[in-house]
C-alpha cells in the first residue's frame, strides 16, 4: 500500500512539473537571481548531467562538501536520503571501517568472508574491503551516491548500490589550496592540494591531508575496597598490544599524487598513487548491560551435571555464559569445582599451541580475605554509567598503512567511439585491539590483523551512433584478491583464547554492456546486462589456544580418544576447528537492467526501470566450537522495480528529482549470534519498499537551500528457524516481519545556505546542516540496548571569504545540540555483555584557508 501510494506521488508530481517548467519558459529575461550549478557524473561510464541520467543518484561537488566539513565517506551519511554510513563496524575496533547501507542493503562488518553490499570506488578501481574504505577526502571534485542494485556497469557487490568518490583533475596552471584546522579534543588538522604543470602536455598534482584528535573518551582507574590482580594481558595471544588513557582518537594521514599526460588531442594516460597511514587508539566503548550471573551459571545445577549446556537469555544467569564461568572459577570452593568436574576448567590456562599463555588456575586467586589475592567478579558494576568514561585497561590501538597504484587510458578512437582502460592494484595492512569490557579484567578483548592486496583490470568501448541517439558502452574486467585475516579473541581471562587464522583468494571475471537508445525527442530505452564468474578459495585454521572444549570434557589429552568424541575435524591439529584443506566455491551470474523514459520537457525527465543485482558468497570464519565441514553459504539477490521523476525547473531555480523502488530481497547472508560466534547464513528473504525526493532551491541571490527526504520499510518475509531470535528482555528478536538493520523509515535533510556579498568585496557565507532521522536498530537481533532512537542533529558554520579570494576564515560546530547515540554495538550474551560505541559529542572547529 505505501509504495502505491509512493508511486501515485511521482506520478501525480509529473504534471505539476511540465506545468512549472513551462511557466518557467515563459517568464521574461534571464535568472536574475543565479541557477544551479550543474554537475556531471560518470554513473554510466560516460560524462553527463547528473538531471540526465534515469538513477537515483546523490550528487556532491567537492566544495559543497568542504562548507559542510565533509571529512570522509561516513559524514556523507546524513546528506543522502535511504542511506546509512557509519564509522565502525561491531568489534573492529577502527573507525577506518565502513559500515554502508543503501535502502536497507549493505554490510556491517570487517571480516574478509562478508563482502560489501555497496560498492565503494576510488576513482573507477573497486575497493574490496569494507577496512580503509571510510575514505579521507581532501582532494575531492565529486562523490555519486547511485542507489539500488548497480549490478550492470559497477558488478558484483553493488546490490544496494554504488559510491564513487572521484579525486581532482591537475590543472593547467600552478596553483595551491589548502587549510588548517584546530577544534574540541586538541583537533589539529592540515591539508592541502597543489597543482603542478610539468609542461604543455605533461601535468601533475599533489595532495596531503594530515589529522590529529584526542579519543573523546578517557579511561579512569577503577577504585576497590580492595586491591586487585589480573593476568598479564601480554601473555594472551593477539595481534600487538598498545594500551591508551584515551579512546576515540584520531591519527592520521594520507597523500595523493596524480600525473596526466595529455599525449594528443585523441590519447591521455592519468597515473595516480595514494598513500594512507593511521596509527590512533581505538573506537570508543562502552558496557551497555553485564548479562553474567553471579557467582556464576552453576548455581541450581545437579553436583554431578557437565557444566555449560544451553543459554537462557531471559534470565542471563543459567547455561553456558564465558563471564559467568569466570565468575564461577574465581567465587567458587574448592569442593564446589570438583563437584562440578570444573577443576580443568578453572586450572592453567595455556597449550603447547600458546606457551606464552601459562597463566595461574583461576581458582588459585579467589576472591578471599587476602587483600594480596583478589580478583574481581565480572557484574553489574562494569556496566558504563558515563558515556565518555571507561574502566578499561586493556588493548587500544588501529594501526593500518593502505596503498594504491591506477592507471587510466583514454583513447578515442574517432568522434564517437572511444576506448577505456582502467588498471588498479591496492595492498592493506591493518591491525586493531580493543577492550570491550570495560574492566581492568580480559573478560572480552579481541584484536585483528589482516593482509590483503587486489589488482583489477577494466576496458570499456564507449561510443555513440545515429547521430548520438544510439549511446552505448561495452567491457570486460578482471579481478582478483587475496588475504590473511588474523582474528585473536580471548574470553574471560584466557578461559577462551580464539586464534583464528584465515586465508582468502578470489577470481572475477566479467563482461558487460548496455545500450541507451533515444528514438525521438520523447522516448528512450535502456538495455544491459553484466555476466559474472567468481572463483573463491578458502583455508580456515581457527583454532582454541586453551583446549576449552577437552577442560569442559576433562579430556586430560588432546587428541584422540577425546578428539573424535569432541568433532575436531583434522588429525594431527587437535585444537583446530576447521576442517583441512582448501575450501573452494564458484559463483555464476547474470544481472540484467530494462529502462525506459519519457522527455515531456527538455528539462523533465521520467524514468522507470526494472534491475538486478547479487552480493557473493564466502564461509562462516568465527568458529567457537569444531564442525565436520566449512559453514558456507551462497549469493544474495536483490531485484528492484524503480520509477523517478528528474526536472530543472523555473530557470534553473529549482532541481526537484523524486523516485519511488521496491526491492525483493532474496538469501540474504544474516549475520547472527550462535553463543560466541557471529555467524553468516542465507538465512532469509525480505521486501523492502521506498521513496525519496531531493531539491535544490535558489530563491533569492546568495541564497541556496538543499533538502531531501526518504522513506524505507525494509522488513524480514521469511526466515530460516535457525536464524530466528525469539523476542526475550534484551531483544525484539530477528522475526518475520520483523525490520531489517540499519534501515531508518524516515529521514529528513535540509541545509540552507546563504552567501551575503560585502562592500569590500568580500563576503559571509552561513551554513546550516539539520538533520531528522527515525529510530533504526543496529543489529540484525534487535539488541533494546543497541537501537538508534530518533535523532536530530545540527550542524552549523559562519565563514567570512577574503575580497581577494585567496583566504577565508571558518568557524562551526558538529553535533551542536550534543545528541548522543549509539553507532554500532553488539549483543554479545553468551560471552557476557552488550557493549557498543557512543557518537561523538558537540564540537567546535575554527579553520583558515588559503587558495592561490
Amino acid at each position: 500500500m505505501r509504495f502505491r501510494s509512493a508511486v501515485s506521488i511521482v506520478a501525480m508530481a509529473v504534471p505539476g512539473l511540465v506545468h512549472a517548467q513551462e511557466a518557467g519558459g515563459r517568464s521574461a529575461g534571464g535568472n536574475d537571481v543565479g541557477g544551479i550549478q550543474e554537475i556531471v557524473v560518470t554513473a554510466q561510464k560516460r560524462a553527463e548531467s547528473v538531471q540526465d541520467v534515469p538513477i537515483a543518484i546523490s550528487a556532491f561537488g567537492g566544495e559543497a562538501l568542504r562548507e559542510r566539513a565533509v571529512g570522509d565517506v561516513a559524514q556523507l551519511s546524513n546528506a543522502a536520503p535511504n542511506v546509512t554510513l557509519d564509522a565502525g563496524t561491531p568489534f573492529s575496533g577502527s573507525s577506518s571501517v565502513l559500515s554502508a547501507f543503501i535502502r536497507g542493503i549493505g554490510a556491517n562488518d570487517f571480516a574478509m568472508n562478508i563482502d560489501p553490499g555497496v560498492g565503494i570506488y576510488l576513482d573507477g578501481v573497486y575497493l574490496a574491503r569494507t577496512v580503509g574504505a571510510n575514505l579521507d577526502l581532501p582532494d575531492v571534485e565529486r562523490i555519486e551516491v547511485l542507489k539500488g542494485p548497480q549490478g550492470t556497469l559497477f558488478g558484483r557487490n553493488t546490490i544496494g548500490g554504488a559510491i564513487s568518490v572521484v579525486t581532482r583533475t591537475p590543472g593547467d596552471k600552478p596553483a595551491f589550496q589548502g587549510d588548517v584546522t584546530t577544534g574540541r579534543y586538541n583537533r589539529i588538522d592540515v591539508r592541502g592540494y597543489a597543482d603542478l604543470p610539468l609542461s604543455d602536455t605533461l601535468k601533475s598534482s599533489v595532495t596531503f591531508s594530515v589529522k590529529n584528535r584526542d579519543g573523546y573518551q578517557k579511561r579512569i582507574p577503577y577504585t576497590s575496597a580492595t586491591p586487585y590482580v589480573t593476568d598479564r594481558a601480554g601473555s594472551l595471544p593477539q595481534s600487538g598490544y598498545r594500551t591508551s588513557d584515551r579512546e576515540g582518537g584520531q591519527h592520521e594521514w594520507t597523500i595523493r599524487a596524480k600525473l596526466l599526460w595529455e599525449a594528443s588531442d585523441r590519447f591521455k594516460v592519468t597515473l595516480g598513487g595514494d598513500y594512507m597511514k593511521i596509527d590512533q587508539s581505538s573506537m570508543a566503548n562502552s558496557v551497555l548491560a553485564v548479562t553474567s550471573g553471579v557467582p556464576g551459571p552453576f548455581a541450581g545445577l545437579a553436583a554431578n551435571n557437565v557444566p555449560g549446556t544451553a543459554l537462557d537469555v531471559a534470565t542471563g544467569t543459567s547455561g553456558f555464559l564465558f563471564a559467568g564461568l569466570y565468575n564461577f572459577c574465581i567465587g567458587a570452593t574448592s569442593a564446589e569445582i570438583a563437584a562440578r568436574n570444573a577443576g580443568a576448567l578453572c586450572g592453567v590456562r595455556g597449550t603447547p599451541l600458546n606457551p606464552g599463555a601459562n597463566l595461574p588456575p583461576l581458582a588459585s586467586v579467589n576472591v578471599d580475605a587476602n587483600p594480596n589475592n583478589n580478583r574481581l567478579p565480572y557484574d553489574n558494576r562494569w556496566v558504563s554509567t558515563d558515556k565518555d568514561t571507561s574502566y578499561a585497561t586493556g588493548n587500544s590501538f588501529s594501526n593500518m598503512k593502505v596503498y594504491g597504484f591506477t592507471g587510466v587510458m583514454d583513447y578515442d578512437l574517432s568522434d564517437t567511439i572511444a576506448l577505456k582502460s582502467i588498471t588498479g592494484y591496492r595492498n592493506i595492512k591493518w591491525a586493531s585491539g580493543l577492550d570491550l569490557d570495560n574492566s581492568p579484567m580480559a573478560i572480552l578483548e579481541p584484536s585483528f590483523s589482516l593482509t590483503q592486496n587486489q589488482f583489477s583490470q577494466e576496458v570499456q568501448v564507449i561510443g555513440s551512433a545515429l547521430d548520438k541517439k544510439l549511446n552505448f558502452v561495452l567491457g570486460g574486467y578482471y579481478f582478483r584478491e587475496e588475504g590473511k585475516m588474523r582474528d585473536f579473541v580471548t574470553f574471560s581471562e584466557g578461559l577462551l583464547q580464539i586464534i583464528g587464522p584465515n586465508d582468502l583468494k578470489t577470481k572475477n571475471y566479467a563482461v558487460f554492456g548496455q545500450v541507451d537508445w533515444r528514438f525521438n525527442d520523447l522516448v528512450g530505452i535502456t538495455l544491459g546486462g553484466r555476466y559474472t564468474h567468481e572463483d573463491k578459495d578458502f583455508i580456515g585454521r581457527q583454532s582454541d589456544a586453551n583446549g576449552f572444549n577437552y577442560k569442559l570434557f576433562n579430556c586430560p589429552v588432546y587428541g584422540d580418544p577425546c578428539q573424535s568424541a569432541l568433532g575436531f575435524p583434522v588429525q594431527g591439529e587437535p585444537l583446530r576447528y576447521y576442517v583441512g584443506g582448501t575450501q573452494k566455491k564458484k559463483f555464476n551470474n547474470f544481472a540484467p537492467k530494462i529502462g525506459i523514459q519519457v522527455h515531456p520537457t527538455d528539462d523533465v525527465m521520467v524514468y522507470g526501470s526494472w534491475s538486478r543485482g547479487y552480493k557473493t558468497g564466502g564461509w562462516t570464519t568465527r568458529l567457537s566450537n569444531p564442525l565436520p565441514y566449512a559453514p558456507d553459504f551462497n549469493e544474495e539477490k536483490a531485484e528492484s522495480f524503480e520509477i523517478g521523476v528528474k526536472s530543472t525547473l523555473l530557470d534553473r531555480r529549482l532541481q526537484l528529482n523524486l523516485a519511488a523502488f521496491t526491492t525483493r530481497y532474496d538469501g540474504i547472508q544474516l549475520n547472527f549470534q550462535q553463543g560466541v560466534s557471529p555467524t553468516v547464513q542465507n538465512a532469509g528473504t525480505a521486501r523492502i519498499k521506498g521513496f525519496e525526493a531531493e531539491a535544490t532551491i535558489a530563491p533569492a541571490r546568495g541564497l541556496t537551500i538543499n533538502a531531501s527526504v526518504g522513506y524505507t520499510d525494509a522488513y524480514y518475509t521469511s526466515l530460516l528457524p535457525q536464524a530466528i531470535v525469539t523476542p526475550n528482555p534484551f531483544q525484539a528478536g530477528t522475526v518475520v516481519n520483523g525490520d531489517l538493520p540499519k534501515s531508518p523509515k524516515w529521514k529528513f535533510n535540509v541545509t540552507p545556505r546563504y552567501k551575503l556579498d560585502l562592500g569590500n568585496g568580500g563576503a559571509v557565507v552561513l551554513l546550516a546542516d539539520y538533520t531528522r532521522t527515525s529510530s533504526l536498530w543496529n543489529d540484525t537481533e534487535r539488541t533494546y540496548l543497541l537501537r538508534r532512537p530518533g535523532l536530530d542533529i545540527v550542524n552549523a558554520s559562519l565563514t567570512y571569504q577574503s575580497p581577494s579570494g585567496v583566504w577565508d576564515v571558518a568557524v562551526g560546530g558538529t553535533n551542536i545540540t550534543n545528541t548522543r547515540y549509539i553507532v554500532t554495538g553488539q549483543a554479545q550474551i553468551a560471552g557476557g555483555q552488550i557493549y557498543g560505541t557512543w557518537s561523538r559529542p558537540a564540537e567546535w572547529y575554527a579553520k583558515v584557508g588559503v587558495k592561490f
